[in-house]
């Protein structure tokens, strides 16, 4: 496997992370002992970079990769997430973006991963609410204080990008892309190379779109997050899928199935982008791993291009637009 340098960090990475949220619960149920299998396979096969969030499950996430760690730690990459308050903060802030928040989840998510301190804790959204330049202020001094390495940014403009470096260096941005959510190419992966930052592109497969995962609204499962996402309600589920059957076609053209050619076609994109797909069984990780295998030339690019061009999805991609791109 060829690692990548991630932006200015030490870290060499794998060229796909593995993104833990499903393993706590986002799009149905998950079975832990069957998620610990799948990062230790992971961690076998040589995956070195986790994606995590203090909201997953609501600390569960932590605490279950935390089991899989054991004797294992000094072998990987933990990029953890803060999440948003469940209720509002001292000064009345639910933001997630406020210092006393930051400061405790940190700390938090320390204890539950049961390390010494995170590689890259990430602000999950910028609050334009909150100056971002407190926000960073807040998270420089956990690196001071040995909480964390590094900080990093999701959801960020390039302009939020650019004021919180003047605080404190950022080395990463976590940014939803796939082939039908192109706003990163709007100017954000354009500041990440411009400032030598790694990007990670979360929900690669479109929420399980990609792998065929949903055609109908009735296939989610009670408690499934997807059941309220705008591209998966009926009407525009139905205009989507039409996009998904020329999709098909292709990865059968490539001998490939849909999971690894739209996972195949951010890896093209550049080896500063890595994806970070939701894996809950060795199966799917299995699967999703292959991707790194397939070659897309010039004109399978400009294909997939033509067939998701920007708007090409019905509906927007987020219920919360406004909490985007920030």
């Amino acid at each position: 496997m060829e690692y990548r340098q991630f932006g200015t960090t030490e870290f060499k990475v794998s060229p796909m992370g593995v993104g833990c949220m499903s393993m706590s619960g986002a799009y149905g149920p998950a079975d832990d002992a069957e998620s610990i299998a799948t990062l230790h396979r992971a961690f076998d096969l040589g995956i070195n970079f986790l994606d995590t969030s203090a909201s997953y499950g609501s600390g569960h996430n932590h605490e279950l990769i935390a089991k899989a760690l054991k004797g294992r730690r000094e072998r990987i990459v933990i990029h953890s997430k803060s999440g948003s308050p469940r209720t509002p903060d001292a000064s009345g802030n639910r933001s997630g973006s406020s210092a006393e928040y930051l400061t405790q989840n940190c700390e938090q998510s320390v204890k539950r991963l049961n390390i010494d301190c995170l590689d890259i804790f990430c602000m999950s959204r910028v609050d334009p609410k909150v100056p971002v330049e407190e926000s960073v202020g807040a998270m420089a001094r956990l690196v001071e204080q040995g909480k964390t390495r590094y900080i990093g940014l999701s959801e960020a403009s390039a302009n939020s990008i650019r004021r919180a470096r003047k605080v404190h260096p950022i080395v990463s941005l976590q940014m939803e892309y796939s082939l039908w959510s192109r706003d990163p190419q709007g100017g954000n992966i354009q500041a990440c190379r411009e400032f030598g930052m790694g990007f990670m592109a979360y929900s690669p497969l479109g929420r399980g779109f990609f792998a065929g995962a949903v055609h109908d609204p009735k296939d989610l499962a009670e408690g499934d997050g997807r059941s309220n996402h705008p591209r998966f309600q009926q009407e525009n589920l139905k205009h989507n899928l039409r996009l998904l059957d020329e999709f098909e076609k292709i990865a059968k053209e490539k001998s490939a199935t849909p999971a690894q050619l739209a996972i195949a076609w951010l890896i093209a994109q550049g080896k500063d982008i890595i994806p970070i797909p939701s894996n809950k069984s060795r199966r799917h990780l299995e699967e999703n791993l292959k991707a790194m295998d397939i070659k897309l030339t010039e004109d399978d690019l400009a294909r997939l291009d033509r067939l998701f061009k920007a708007g090409a999805a019905a509906g927007p991609r987020s219920r919360d637009m406004d909490r985007v791109n920030v």
